[in-house]
């Protein structure tokens, strides 16, 4: 055991001897489509029932002798529905829940027998898991902090400078003159034709698409701290023009729905698990790849990671101790393919993994799945290792091998960097699966792909 985490054992326990349960916050962060739903509901399911978690090692040694849910300590936010989404996994007719669109939380409670030389004086002890849902729309907005209008529109132009589903905008928004007088009406133009734009870039495949508020508005729809866009600078921007005006809102967005979202969430998170859909990423092509390694960077940097210390708790410091990058979606792959994958998610999180570290946040990457929905197999005269399973939208059983990822990781990074458009000596498929039908044993969770692991790097030493 590191000298760090003795230390927070120590200050966890003293929590409990003075009376108090001590509680720990994990976030649980990513892009779209990465899985953020099916991750929590099937870690939570697992934990309650925890006869698929043998590499958690409390759970293996039997030192849990409970865990249940519990009212959230944060009554201004929803309850994380993991009763809707689990049925939706694993009833008669299993389907993906709906994705976030909204901050919740969920309080798991642990009764553990602990060990070591606090054992005698604790007895039984309890620890809170307050698990913490953001949208990974609003994620991508916290890179915002750090910069200006002025920055932010010549970055996002430059940007999209060349994506076709940004030409209507581009087209626009380089008409414009943004020195003369405020136009309600432009603005409003400009505002739902970038919109627009990030819609078609969220289907496309980008990861960039900020600010998220303008994909998921909630009750800020149609006001005015989400009606701007960037814009060109001109030479003189005069009180009262379109481009004072729309640098006026950016700052209240930032201001008033960033910063806040940040300090009230953000700021209190103990350990964090960062998913990414990496072989969708892959699946679209070097692009994608890169785009989604620069991003992750991105936003990492707002992050505060490095570790607590009892001291700096008293002191009211508070850093992220432990983050986790996970590959999602690792049961589109045998498993003969997974420390492939696991690679590939090591060097595309480099740069952002190398920042945590050195800050002195403990960091680990992992390939994983939330749900497993499909088997192994064994595809043609080849005997490839492929994976079979329930396609999403017909219902049909089909075979899929998706394409050998290279044990060398530059292989996709490199081209990736240079801006290639196509990979040049293979192909990467992959299809769309529907949760398999499961029938589940007492005690079992559903079934998943090393949801224990992360579970025991995320908070096993606290148990």
């Amino acid at each position: 055991m590191s000298l760090s985490s003795l230390t927070n054992q120590i200050a966890r326990s003293l929590t409990s001897l003075a009376g108090g349960e001590p509680s720990l916050r994990l976030g649980v962060t990513g892009l779209s489509r990465a899985g953020k739903t099916v991750f929590i509901t099937g870690l939570v399911a697992n934990l309650l029932d925890r006869g698929r978690m043998p590499q958690l090692r409390a759970a293996a040694q039997g030192r849990i002798e409970a865990v249940y849910l519990q009212p959230q300590p944060d009554d201004t936010l929803p309850r994380f529905s993991y009763e809707d989404h689990l049925a939706a996994m694993t009833g008669d007719d299993p389907h993906w829940p709906d994705s976030t669109r909204a901050v919740s939380e969920l309080r798991l409670s642990f009764r553990t027998r602990p060990t070591g030389f606090l054992s005698g004086l604790t007895g039984p002890r309890v620890l809170h898991l307050d698990i913490v849902d953001y949208p990974g729309e609003w994620l991508l907005d916290l890179a915002l902090l750090d910069k200006s209008f002025d920055d932010w529109s010549e970055a996002t132009l430059s940007r999209i400078a060349n994506r076709p589903e940004a030409a209507e905008f581009l087209a626009t928004a380089r008409a414009e003159d943004g020195a003369l007088r405020l136009d309600e009406q432009k603005a409003q133009t400009l505002a739902a034709l970038f919109t627009t734009y990030l819609r078609a870039a969220r289907k496309k495949g980008w990861s960039d698409c900020t600010p998220g508020r303008f994909l998921l508005p909630g009750e800020l729809e149609g006001s005015p701290v989400l009606t701007f866009a960037p814009l060109p600078k001109p030479a003189m921007t005069p009180r009262g023009s379109l481009w004072r005006e729309m640098a006026r809102r950016y700052d209240a967005y930032r201001d008033k729905v960033v910063r806040p979202f940040f300090r009230e969430h953000f700021a209190r998170i103990d350990r964090q698990i960062v998913l990414a859909d990496v072989l969708g990423a892959i699946h679209h092509g070097p692009w994608a790849v890169e785009d989604l390694r620069r991003t992750l960077a991105e936003v990492l940097g707002a992050f505060r990671p490095g570790q607590n210390s009892w001291l700096s708790g008293l002191l009211g410091g508070h850093r992220v101790e432990k983050i986790l990058f996970a590959a999602t979606k690792a049961d589109h792959l045998h498993h003969e393919q997974h420390p492939a994958l696991t690679m590939i998610t090591e060097a595309l999180l480099r740069e952002a993994k190398s920042r945590a570290d050195f800050a002195g946040a403990e960091t680990m990457a992992l390939s994983l799945s939330g749900l497993r929905c499909t088997v192994e197999d064994r595809l043609g005269e080849g005997n490839l290792p492929a994976v079979r399973g329930r396609l999403l939208e017909s219902g049909k059983q089909a075979l899929m091998y998706p394409g050998e990822l290279p044990s060398d990781p530059n292989r996709l990074l490199s081209p990736a960097r240079q801006g290639a458009e196509n990979w040049l000596d293979a192909d990467y498929g992959l299809m769309a699966f529907a949760p398999a039908r499961t029938s589940l044993r007492p005690g079992e969770g559903p079934p998943h792909i090393r949801l224990d692991r992360a579970a025991e790097f995320l908070f096993g030493d606290e148990l």
